[in-house]
């Protein structure tokens, strides 16, 4: 079965959900629009997928170039970048040509900010292929590279014209990646939509299969959670007053300090998910959550296999890298919290005793 969902936000575009439904990548491009040249960015072991793409583009008389780059987090860096400018200025790339992102979030991340930074912006589609890319990155228009001092502080928002997520390429995700990209999942529960944590407390054995249908509900409610927070606030301003998109944020100024420490060899979703646990200790203390909800942070997120302790003994390190998340404001930091389920506020500038007594919670 195929869904379409519709990020309305000021250029409404479409997300295709389904299974087998990469035909449907010639109408997101925009054939007939002037298009001349695709060039398709992917990782190594994307390389057999990206010729299926490109082989039904090509016969429709497209020019259409594959640019590989590294993998995961390794493809977000300003050489990778700068190499990607110097294959589409060889290949005459103009305004009315498209960028494909086909890969996990990474790969997209770059692929999005190549397009937002070629002649100040050009047309692109996203094509993530793993469970992580399709409920997180490849939806909502940020895009963005890593440098020495942290990760995603280069970047912009550009929106795609189109996102397409075929379930049947998550068949061959190894386990532990399905895990990683169902931490983005639960995180959209938490913060917006509790009928994702029943759905997984229903049917825990069924979260580790890819063709389950209850896996593809999954993704679709965490995408539409994203579409919603982005269409509502696509800059990340909280007009109003409001939390806004910043509420997708949800664990990940801990998770970031964790991923940078590890060098990225832990997975985004393993460091997000143990980000969460946390944010929720940092509540719990503070009195804004209950023990109910601290709990089932640690209970859902195991259940899922995903980890929620971390190393003890590395605060003084955590806590200099969390200053220079991109979600700090001047010298204070800011942490998405629960106030009660799918209800997050912002805490800002919390005493340095509390963030301190959170980490001894989640690493002893």
């Amino acid at each position: 079965m195929t869904s379409r969902l519709t990020v309305p936000t000021e250029h409404p575009y479409d997300v295709v959900i389904g299974n087998g439904v990469q035909e449907e990548l010639r109408g997101l491009i925009g054939f007939g629009l002037g298009v001349l040249r695709v060039a398709i960015i992917h990782a190594p072991a994307m390389a057999k997928q990206a010729e299926l793409l490109r082989e039904p583009l090509a016969a429709d008389a497209l020019d259409v170039h594959l640019i590989e780059v590294p993998d995961s987090e390794q493809a977000k860096t300003a050489d990778v970048l700068a190499f990607c400018w110097k294959i589409l200025g060889e290949l005459g790339f103009t305004r009315s040509d498209v960028i494909v992102g086909l890969g996990g979030g990474a790969t997209t991340d770059l692929a999005g900010f190549v397009a937002a930074s070629w002649l100040r912006g050009v047309r692109f589609v996203n094509v993530p292929t793993t469970v992580l890319g399709m409920v997180d990155a490849a939806v909502g228009g940020k895009t963005g590279i890593n440098t020495t001092e942290g990760k995603n502080l280069v970047g912009a928002f550009h929106e795609p014209v189109g996102v397409l997520c075929d379930l049947d390429v998550l068949t061959s995700l190894p386990a532990a990646e399905l895990r990683s990209g169902l931490a983005e999942i639960v995180k959209c529960g938490f913060i917006a939509d509790p009928t994702i944590l029943d759905l997984i407390e229903a049917a825990p054995e069924t979260i580790g299969d890819a063709t389950s249908p209850i896996v593809a509900e999954l993704i679709a409610k965490g995408i539409s959670v994203k579409a919603r927070a982005v269409a509502g606030d696509l800059r990340e301003t909280g007009d109003g007053g409001a939390i806004g998109r910043e509420a997708l944020n949800y664990g990940h100024t801990f998770g970031h300090a964790v991923e940078r420490f590890e060098h990225y060899r832990i997975r985004h979703g393993e460091a997000i998910s143990i980000g969460m646990v946390y944010v929720a200790e940092i509540a719990h203390r503070s009195g804004q959550i209950d023990d109910h909800l601290l709990a089932r942070h640690r209970s859902i997120l195991g259940t899922v296999g995903l980890p929620t302790t971390y190393r003890p003994g590395i605060w003084e390190a955590l806590s200099t890298t969390m200053r220079l998340d991109k979600k700090t404001r001047g010298d204070q930091l800011r942490f998405v919290v629960l106030q009660g389920l799918a209800d997050p506020v912002i805490l800002a500038g919390p005493d340095e005793s509390l963030l301190l007594d959170a980490y001894r919670a989640i690493s002893s």
